[in-house]
C-alpha cells in the first residue's frame, strides 16, 4: 500500500460551516456554537483509496481558511501547493451561493491544475423541494476541474465523510 499526503483548502465566505464540516470530517463531532477560524487551522486525518490497480493510504492536510474579508491578502499564500479544495456555501444564505464564484477563481488562479467540489452545506435546513432546485441550478457549476456539487449537512453528516472520499480519490489519481 502506498502513502501520500495531499494538501486540501476549504474556502468560503464567514459561518458557512467549514469548520463544522472538518470537524464532523476527522472527530465525528458537531457543535452549534460558533467559533470564528482566524487566519487558517490545519488538521489530519488519513483516507483509504481504492483504484483499479491498488489501495492507497491518502495523508489529507485539510486547511480550513478562514472567511472574513479581512485576511483575503493572505489567503493565496494558504493555497499554495493545495491539490483540491472544497468551496463551502450555506445553503440558508443567497449571498453565499453568490459568492461561489470568486472562490473557484481564486483557488483556481493559485492552483491551476487543482481540483475543486462545492459543497452546498446546511442542507439539514431546507425543504427537499426547494435543495433540489438548488442543486439543480448549481449544477451548471460542473467543469474538468469542479468535480462534484453536493449537499452535505455538518449537523446530520449527510455527505460529509463521501466529499471528502471523493476529493481524496481525485487527487490521488492526480499524483
Amino acid at each position: 500500500m502506498s502513502i501520500i499526503t495531499k494538501k486540501i483548502c476549504l474556502l468560503g465566505d464567514f459561518n458557512v460551516g467549514k469548520t463544522s464540516l472538518v470537524r464532523r470530517f476527522v472527530e465525528d463531532k458537531f457543535s452549534d456554537q460558533y467559533l470564528s477560524t482566524v487566519g487558517v487551522k490545519i488538521s489530519r486525518k488519513s483516507v483509504n483509496v481504492r483504484t483499479d490497480l491498488d489501495i492507497h493510504r491518502v495523508n489529507l492536510l485539510v486547511w480550513d481558511l478562514e472567511g472574513n474579508t479581512k485576511f483575503k491578502s493572505i489567503t493565496p499564500s494558504y493555497l499554495k501547493g493545495a491539490s483540491g479544495s472544497i468551496i463551502v456555501a450555506d445553503l440558508t444564505r443567497t449571498d453565499t451561493l453568490k459568492n461561489l464564484n470568486q472562490h473557484i477563481k481564486l483557488f483556481r488562479e493559485v492552483n491551476p491544475q487543482g481540483v475543486i467540489i462545492i459543497a452546498l452545506n446546511k442542507a439539514d435546513l431546507i425543504p427537499q423541494e426547494k435543495l433540489s432546485k438548488l442543486v439543480e441550478h448549481y449544477s451548471s457549476y460542473s467543469s474538468k476541474r469542479i468535480v462534484s456539487i453536493q449537499t452535505t449537512s455538518a449537523k446530520t453528516g449527510a455527505n460529509v465523510g463521501g466529499i471528502f472520499a471523493q476529493l481524496a480519490t481525485t487527487v490521488s489519481l492526480l499524483s
